[in-house]
């Protein structure tokens, strides 16, 4: 067994995973498994910069987090942060790193959308053995700044990064409005309709045998979609979501108020204000896809970064 940390800062969530690992069977057991909502991409699509603000709220992550790596017996030598899309576009992303290594110990990798897009395979598929998930795979982490593709079967075929995500599509299209207007929300679709061009450039998006979807938006609708009475990461994991249930949950969370998508009892408060959009571009790549469902995985990128560390 292996033990190790892994972090991965999106735009949006700081999450952290403490696990031993089997190399031998690909066996993966939790220790800990949390989430803290940072908002670190709060602003970045407009400012170019990292607010304040979101480093103040990621480096208070980064010294809860430190304390319970450290309590699991884990040294720096197996643990790896990983940053993605927001720390990528700031153009003072020099102070993120610095205090990120001074809290934990740890240089924050700030890894391509190829290797982001790796990771996420990894972690999402290595369970998925078997013919009731068939290969290939067509896996896709949507996140806050940005979207991962990648196609594979044993390893990755091709990969792609682009930008759009549930907070930027929010601040880019529905600005500070409660409930977007047609205009706002056809904007948005024309903005994730060609950044879905640009990822069938590299990856293709139609044909895979499993639509696999990662991340916060997916797992939240699969709740919804399964009128969970709580968040419940085990009736979520590997659970599958029809397009037409989708679709009436984006209309839905499209007309539905703040205080209304707060009301739902799976419901994050950190994702209240992004999950329309997030559900509007889940719909679209459906759409593109042509897939009548997506599976939910609840292991992603950051059991991929565990993965990375098991040899």
């Amino acid at each position: 067994m292996t033990r190790v940390a892994a972090i991965d800062c999106g735009t949006n969530s700081i999450r952290l995973l403490v696990a031993d690992l089997d190399p031998e069977t690909g066996q993966i057991t939790d220790l800990d498994r949390r989430m803290i909502i940072n908002r670190l991409g709060q602003g970045v699509d407009q400012t170019g910069r990292l607010h304040p603000d979101a480093l103040a709220r990621t480096f208070a992550a980064c010294r809860e987090y430190k304390e319970i790596i450290t309590g699991f017996g884990v040294g720096p030598g197996r643990t790896r942060f990983v940053a993605t899309s927001a720390s990528r576009d700031a153009e003072n992303s020099d102070e993120y790193v610095k205090g990120v290594r001074d809290i934990l110990g740890v240089e924050p990798e700030v890894v391509s959308g190829e290797e982001e897009a790796h990771l996420s395979f990894v972690g999402a598929t290595k369970e998925l053995t078997g013919g009731q998930f068939p290969a290939p795979y067509l896996v896709f982490d949507l996140g806050g700044g940005s979207t991962e593709f990648v196609l594979g079967e044993d390893d990755v075929r091709a990969a792609r990064s682009v930008d759009i995500g549930c907070v930027r599509l929010t601040e880019r299209h529905f600005g500070g409005a409660e409930l977007p207007s047609e205009e706002q929300i056809e904007a948005a679709r024309a903005h994730v309709r060609a950044e879905l061009d640009k990822a069938e450039e590299a990856v293709p998006l139609t044909g895979a045998a499993t639509l696999v979807g990662l991340a916060g938006t997916v797992t939240t609708v699969s709740a919804i979609a399964q009128e969970l009475p709580a968040y419940d990461s085990e009736a979520i994991h590997h659970s599958r979501i029809g397009r037409e249930r989708v679709a009436r949950i984006a209309r839905e969370l499209l007309a539905a108020t703040h205080a209304e998508r707060a009301a739902i009892p799976s419901m994050h408060p950190g994702r209240v204000d992004v999950i329309a959009a997030g559900a509007l571009e889940l719909l679209e790549i459906m759409e593109r896809t042509g897939a009548d469902e997506v599976v939910v995985s609840e292991h992603d990128i950051l059991d991929g970064i565990a993965w990375s560390m098991a040899s």
